[in-house]
């Protein structure tokens, strides 16, 4: 018998009611060397639970290569500890997760395939998954509860009413987990539409729900759907993620604490979406894609109870009186903010341009017409694509199909202008001075498109680049891979300003390391890095106007910065800060 088991109105765990009080905590969006920490201020704030997703994307990044669980990804290393705080776990390992996760968590070698119908029972998406699963749950059963591990519950997709109907689908998934030896609880969750908890749930398995408000009224469809069996919110949401050039969404802590207090006293379990965002570091994030493509924001802090950083925000204090008044709250007092790196300036006073550093980061692809990032290998970051322009004079470049994601434009050297995927652009004038100068242009790609039938748009230069009507050929078409950057030939600044995509190079002192906050006004837009660790993207265009580093990235004495900065600055000084500018609040 699994450890968790129903009854009609509840839980029972080894046999006892159990109320799941959850949070989620996506091992993946935080510093390994944090994990203790977060898991520590979740127990004290009353849950008796973590939640986290899978992303298969990032532990099987090779279809034919190993599982990779170190780093980030050592799923057992965070399952441990969990379980030595003495909470337990609810696994979501998808296969699809959303997540504002790049691809939602799909990988690109699957996704880049148009044929493969994606979240069906097409047999060459179920085939691509068993194989993951095969790898995966050997590594997962010691830590499930019927091994003695926390697993207590493992999800059946996510979401997937609001997706499709394939309920073969759905069954195969299910299957899976029990054939690999997966006894715990199933569960499904999808929000409380009659129409989605129909097509994402399955017979035998436990539906829940996801929502952030309109307790009575999303509880009250969950027991229309199901007449017995427990409420469970397995997304109980509590703020909300951001978009390049939007607001910083938060939510009053007395709104949320409100509602949560609904849903305990329905006799609801409950998993809190999100206890603690964290980052999107490096190339992570994910995107929206409805009526326009809207990439997500560095920061997932989420408005959670803990912050970005980890500190107890007033949610973390409002939640925990709630809880206990319900189930109670260990008798210990809640932690209080972390300690935080003191200001310091640092001189980037090291540079690298980027565009002629194209050949030396790989062989570029010789193509008459220009080919996807995909094509070329290059699945996150950047693509450069070069050719001549034969003709001179002014005219309007066409890049037939768009961009994916944002594409800077260069001729003869200088920067003339950006076609954006957000605002669905196609063409530039532009004047070129003499035939046969070089055309160069930068693509970068801005996160994949992680909700919806957009999943897996491609990247890169989309279709035949013309200008004035006349189609360019022959490319040189770069990949290019920013895994390492000490081969960067960084030269000493000379004060002028500098016009073109570079690399700038500072070093700083420490004292002790503390948790801080990169600020870069002056900077426009572009990618940091801490002594190596990939920080993530900065954009001038906000809401996010610094980024989190954490404590564990920095050293005692000298440490190093590097940002590649996309467009033209003057500048040549960072701060790290102790305070997040997440930008202008916008309350929901």
């Amino acid at each position: 018998m699994p450890a968790l088991t129903t009854t009609s109105d509840g839980f029972l765990l080894h046999g006892e009611p159990f109320r799941i009080i959850s949070g989620a905590l996506h091992y993946f969006r935080v510093h390994p060397g944090l994990w203790s920490d977060r898991l520590r201020k979740a127990r004290l704030m009353g849950l008796n639970t973590v939640e986290t997703y899978i992303p298969w994307n990032h532990h099987q990044p090779d279809p034919d290569g190993p599982l990779v669980l170190d780093g980030f990804l050592d799923l057992p290393r965070f399952l441990g500890l969990a379980q030595d705080e003495g909470l337990h776990v609810l696994l979501r390992p998808g296969p699809f997760i959303c997540a504002e996760w790049d691809g939602g968590g799909l990988p690109d070698w699957l996704t880049s395939d148009p044929d493969i119908r994606l979240r069906s029972s097409d047999p060459r998406f179920t085939g691509a998954v068993d194989r993951y699963l095969d790898l995966l749950l050997p590594a997962l059963r010691p830590h499930l509860a019927a091994a003695g591990g926390p697993v207590i519950a493992v999800q059946v997709e996510n979401e997937y009413g609001a997706y499709g109907d394939d309920s073969a689908y759905l069954k195969h998934l299910a299957d899976a987990f029990r054939s690999r030896g997966v006894e715990e609880l199933l569960f499904t969750c999808d929000q409380g539409d009659p129409e989605h908890l129909a097509a994402g749930s399955l017979p035998g398995v436990l539906t829940a729900g996801t929502f952030g408000s309109r307790v009575e009224q999303n509880l009250g469809r969950l027991r229309e759907h199901r007449s017995e069996g427990p409420l469970f919110c397995a997304e109980f949401w509590i703020g909300w993620f951001d978009h390049w050039g939007g607001p910083h969404h938060v939510r009053d802590a007395a709104d949320a604490a409100a509602d949560l207090d609904r849903l305990l006293s329905a006799g609801a379990s409950v998993n809190i979406y999100m206890f603690h965002g964290g980052t999107n570091f490096g190339f992570t994030n994910g995107a929206n894609h409805k009526h326009a493509y809207e990439p997500t924001v560095t920061s997932y802090d989420y408005d959670a109870a803990l912050t970005e950083c980890g500190d107890p925000g007033p949610k973390y204090h409002a939640f925990r009186e709630v809880i206990a008044r319900h189930v109670g709250v260990p008798d210990e007092p809640a932690p209080a903010s972390g300690p935080k790196l003191p200001p310091v300036d640092v001189e980037l006073d090291g540079r690298a341009p980027l565009l002629p550093l194209a050949g030396a980061l790989a062989t570029p692809v010789r193509t008459d017409d220009p080919v996807t990032m995909g094509e070329l290998g290059q699945h996150t970051g950047y693509a450069l694509y070069r050719t001549v322009l034969p003709a001179s004079g002014d005219g309007l470049l066409h890049s037939a199909g768009g961009v994916g994601d944002r594409a800077q434009v260069f001729v003869d050297g200088a920067p003339v202008g950006v076609l954006e995927r957000e605002r669905h652009d196609e063409t530039l004038p532009v004047c070129v001075p003499r035939p046969g100068v070089t055309l160069e242009v930068l693509v970068e790609n801005m996160g994949g498109v992680n909700y919806g039938p957009r999943i897996g748009a491609p990247k890169g230069l989309l279709g035949p680049v013309s200008f004035n009507g006349t189609v360019l050929r022959r490319w040189d078409c770069h990949a290019l891979p920013l895994e390492d950057l000490d081969a960067v030939p960084f030269t000493p600044g000379d004060g002028a300003a500098v016009t073109v995509p570079a690399f700038h190079r500072g070093t700083f002192e420490v004292d002790t390391p503390a948790d801080a906050f990169l600020s870069l006004p002056g900077w426009t837009k572009g990618q940091a890095w801490v002594n190596g660790f990939h920080v993530g993207r900065y954009w001038n265009r906000g809401p996010q106007h610094t980024l989190y580093v954490p404590a564990p990235v920095l050293r005692p004495g000298g440490n190093e910065l590097v940002l590649l900065e996309l467009h033209g600055t003057t500048a040549t000084r960072a701060q790290l800060t102790d305070t997040p500018d997440l930008g202008p609040e916008n309350t929901w």
